[in-house]
């Protein structure tokens, strides 16, 4: 039986449909993160999951019981807000067993629960200090505490790491996935930021104007974008996309980017069995800046094809060198070895993993091999 399941969920405000047919079944013990841009309607769905706002249609269910007319306190659900939520006046001690004393717990019970999750999150130190006196690191393992001393059937969390800096973002997003194995609990994470959501969960719901694009494992999501949106979110930097032509002769697919033109590239293609039927059409050509690399480099222990194009930009990271190139004229993004630094406005050999690239209907924009 699902933690969660969701079927054919819509929201409307007034002639402004939110959320469109929304289907999801969510796994006990699965990290699922639901990600997209700013007004996707990722926050409105966890919202709706929690009770705090209701569906337009559709229903919900959590652990086998339907809960759309179940108000939030009896959901059996726990809630770690952005803005950690805590009561300033109060320590971190009664912060986290508050909710506990207003349902009435036994005081004994209430220590131990404490005690546990104090020793998890590493805030035994802390219990005496109040909100005001504590990082923002420490505020958001104290909001974490406050939720995971309910032992709900879910845990839901709403961009809990957009407040704290870079490094503490790194830092936080280790200790709640390492929360994650630990525990073991179904959790439902909202963040617009796909490093997040490819790091920590064990299946991504990728959201765009109201509908669930892919809901995959992380991997898939990435080597398998469903479709185009999902392809150039997914992905730091995104993936190559530009349009392209597919061909064929006696040894199988190839696709042509640049027809016509001087630079025009050809990349012979095996395995794509399914493109079949776009032999002679147009098609958008896709490629992760991985899968382009400097022209001496071997992709699995087979020979790469070698282009010669041009080099319009170079960032070096640090631990690896961005380059904006051109194929076939258009534009894309190389990653390449940081010791390697081509010179901006000359032509330079990059080596292609033609293994792994997609192809995309450029009508549907639906993944096609």
């Amino acid at each position: 039986m699902a933690a969660l399941s969701i079927r054919a969920l819509s929201k409307r405000y007034a002639n402004l449909e939110v959320l469109k047919g929304i289907d999801l079944d969510i796994e006990s013990g699965e990290f699922t993160v639901l990600v997209g841009p700013s007004g996707c309607g990722k926050s409105t769905l966890l919202n709706i999951i929690a009770g705090l706002d209701r569906a337009s249609d559709g229903t919900i269910e959590i652990g086998g019981r339907v809960v759309n007319d179940v108000p939030p306190k009896d959901r059996d659900i726990a809630m770690v807000f952005q803005s950690y939520a805590l009561y300033p006046s109060m320590t971190v001690r009664q912060n986290i067993t508050f909710g506990m004393e207003c349902r009435g717990v036994a005081k004994p019970e209430q220590e131990k629960a404490l005690a546990n999750v104090a020793r998890l999150l590493q805030i035994e130190p802390l219990l005496g200090r109040k909100p005001s006196q504590l990082s923002g690191g420490q505020r958001q393992r104290v909001a974490m505490g406050r939720a995971l001393v309910r032992d709900p059937l879910l845990f839901l969390f709403d961009e809990p790491l957009s407040n704290l800096d870079a490094k503490l973002r790194v830092e936080m997003r280790m200790e709640i996935k390492r929360l994650h194995q630990r525990i073991g609990a179904t959790i439902v994470y909202v963040t617009h930021d796909q490093i997040e959501a490819m790091t920590m969960a064990t299946r991504i719901a990728v959201m765009h104007r109201g509908v669930v694009q892919q809901f995959a494992d992380p991997d898939t999501v990435y080597r398998y974008p469903a479709n185009l949106f999902v392809a150039r979110f997914m992905g730091s930097p995104p993936m190559n996309t530009m349009p392209a032509r597919l061909e064929a002769d006696a040894d199988g697919p190839i696709v042509v980017i640049g027809a016509g033109r001087p630079d025009e590239v050809r990349l012979r293609l095996r395995g794509y069995d399914a493109a079949a039927p776009y032999v002679g059409r147009e098609v958008v050509f896709g490629i992760r800046p991985e899968c382009i690399a400097e022209g001496d480099r071997v992709f699995s222990g087979e020979a790469p094809i070698v282009v010669n194009t041009p080099v319009e930009m170079v960032e070096p990271t640090g631990a690896e060198t961005i380059v904006l190139l051109r194929l076939g004229g258009e534009a894309a993004l190389a990653r390449i070895s940081p010791d390697i630094r081509p010179t901006p406005g000359t032509q330079a050999p990059f080596a292609l993993d033609t293994r792994r690239i997609c192809l995309f209907d450029p009508e549907t924009e639906r993944l096609i091999a």
